[in-house]
């Protein structure tokens, strides 16, 4: 089975290197802003048929893993 990782790339010569999903220049921030902006999976969908339900997942599974790090106290 592949991995939801596997879904995201990254190529410094497509969106300015940004993590995009599956090699097409739809980038993993602008799945986030679909969601941030209240749409869900379906509509998203819906919105970009190039998109697989596990890039949705992949996408905010990559978001997840961004932001889990351990902050140093000053």
């Amino acid at each position: 089975m592949e991995s939801l990782q596997q879904r995201i790339t990254t190529n410094p010569r497509q969106c300015g290197g940004r993590p995009c999903i599956r090699g097409m220049r739809i980038r993993v921030a602008d799945v986030l802003q679909l969601f941030a902006a209240g749409l869900n999976a379906e509509q998203i969908l819906a919105e970009m048929p190039d998109l697989e339900a596990a890039d949705l997942q992949a996408a905010l599974q990559y978001a997840a893993n961004q932001i889990d790090h351990p902050r140093l106290a000053a």
